[in-house]
């Protein structure tokens, strides 16, 4: 099933895969992908670094950024408008497996942009390449076998956040977007469309619509929740 959400406030995002890990985990709740983007925000993962954030978190606060400690794998990244985020909150047996098939998928959706991209062997670059640049960042959690946390692709969001940290605890990384990559703007809700299907191909999940209030996400505020 695949539930979009529009824009939602990372932190209540967070409580809502939460909340549907426990139903997943129940039995009461099918699998689900979570479609959304998130007002800007630095989100820490596990193999995050106190230099991740160079100027310091009030800085970047001052910028408009707000400043979250997860528990999903890999570094820093940031999220902001204009960025596809994916949250599968589903049952999995196979870890690497299943970061393979999500790597397959986004490939699969830059095609249909005309970008040919590609995952890079090796933890450290998890995720999705356009040449030497990044453009879609991949960390999970894993709580008695179901996920939460997923995946991000640069569409039309700005990059210019990114160079101001050590993102994918890379310091020298460059990420990339579809637009800037295109020079076509305004793609986000066609990606969307695209990498919705791939996605449920390639996890061999349903690819049925349901809407926000199926899964009890009225509970997000309307502050929060937009689109």
């Amino acid at each position: 099933m695949i539930c979009r959400l529009g824009t939602v406030e990372y932190r209540e995002a967070l409580a809502l895969q939460e909340t549907l890990r426990e139903r997943v985990q129940s039995g009461e709740q099918a699998d689900v992908l979570l479609l959304l983007d998130h007002p800007p925000v630095y989100t820490l993962g596990r193999r995050s670094g106190p230099g991740d954030l160079p100027m310091g978190e009030d800085w970047y606060r001052s910028q408009g950024i707000d400043i979250v400690q997860t528990d999903r794998g890999g570094g820093l990244t940031y999220h902001g408008p204009g960025q596809l985020v994916g949250y599968p909150i589903m049952r999995i047996a196979d870890v690497p497996g299943f970061v393979h098939a999500i790597e397959h998928a986004i490939v699969a959706t830059l095609a249909h942009e005309g970008i040919e991209a590609h995952p890079r062997e090796g933890r450290a670059f998890t995720g999705v390449w356009v040449g030497e640049r990044k453009i879609a960042s991949i960390g999970l959690h894993v709580s008695r076998g179901v996920t939460t946390h997923g995946l991000a692709v640069n569409v039309d969001n700005d990059l210019q956040p990114f160079e101001w940290v050590v993102a994918c605890a890379l310091p020298d990384v460059r990420m990339t977007s579809v637009s800037a990559e295109t020079r076509r703007g305004e793609r986000f809700a066609d990606f969307q469309a695209s990498l919705a299907r791939e996605l449920c191909a390639a996890l061999q999940r349903a690819g049925r619509d349901i809407a926000p209030d199926a899964l009890g996400a009225s509970v997000l505020s309307p502050a929060s929740r937009s689109g």
